[in-house]
């Protein structure tokens, strides 16, 4: 498929809007964008890193508590720091501080727990189209998605909207394309494609490991009408 930008965004859910706003904002030092509702009860608070954007869902009603999702480390490049900074978010959520640049981390990368590193790898490189860079490391252009071997216990049973850092987002120009695509290469469909307003086109995917994956069409970032 082809990606509408050379980063991927990261999502997470939360109840605690207030401590978390605080948190990528003042601690992580991300730029706030804009809010956007979603429907539901759930507002979307958009903080940037270079073109990747941390999507903040923050839910009116009580998350389900599934403990941790196969994505758990967000990696945020950050001119505030010399070295990698270990940090926790208000949820408990991984979040690791980088210089921009270090191990070729820009804007947001992602570590991911797999069962299977040489299958996942295959995954994401043929069904959503990243460039493998080593055997465990893919990028989506500058957005770095990084594979670890390790238990992903119930995480294909686990829903979207649930606490903690729940799944990545590939912007594309053509969302009905990319999800033939996806699961024509083996992706499992979660979502059918659904047009958002005239905000976005969007359809969900799942990896071998249950991860959700967003293929967003979406029109600021297309230049095109949804």
């Amino acid at each position: 498929m082809s990606f509408a930008k050379a980063y991927f965004d990261i999502g997470v859910f939360t109840n605690q809007r207030e401590a978390q706003q605080q948190f990528w904002a003042e601690r992580a030092g991300l730029p706030f964008d804009h809010t956007q509702k979603l429907g539901g009860g759930v507002l979307q608070h958009r903080y940037r890193a270079d073109e990747a954007v941390l999507k903040l869902n923050d839910a009116r009603d009580p998350l389900a508590e599934v403990g941790p999702g196969p994505i758990r480390e967000i990696l945020v490049a950050s001119a505030t720091v010399t070295a990698p900074l270990e940090l926790s978010d208000a949820d408990g959520n991984r979040v690791t501080l980088v210089p921009p640049g270090h191990e070729n981390i820009h804007g947001l990368a992602a570590r991911l727990i797999v069962s299977d590193p040489k299958r996942s790898l295959a995954f994401y490189r043929d069904a959503i189209g990243m460039t493998a860079v080593a055997q465990d490391r893919l990028h989506c252009g500058r957005g770095q998605l990084r594979l670890e071997a390790g238990d992903t216990g119930d995480a294909p049973e686990q829903p979207l909207a649930a606490r903690g850092i729940r799944y990545l987002t590939f912007q594309v120009f053509d969302c009905d394309q990319a999800f033939a695509s996806a699961v024509a290469a083996g992706a499992t469909v979660a979502r059918e494609p659904a047009t958002l307003g005239s905000t976005a086109r969007i359809a969900f995917v799942r990896d071998p490991d249950g991860t959700w994956i967003e293929l967003s069409q979406r029109a600021s970032v297309t230049g095109q009408p949804v």
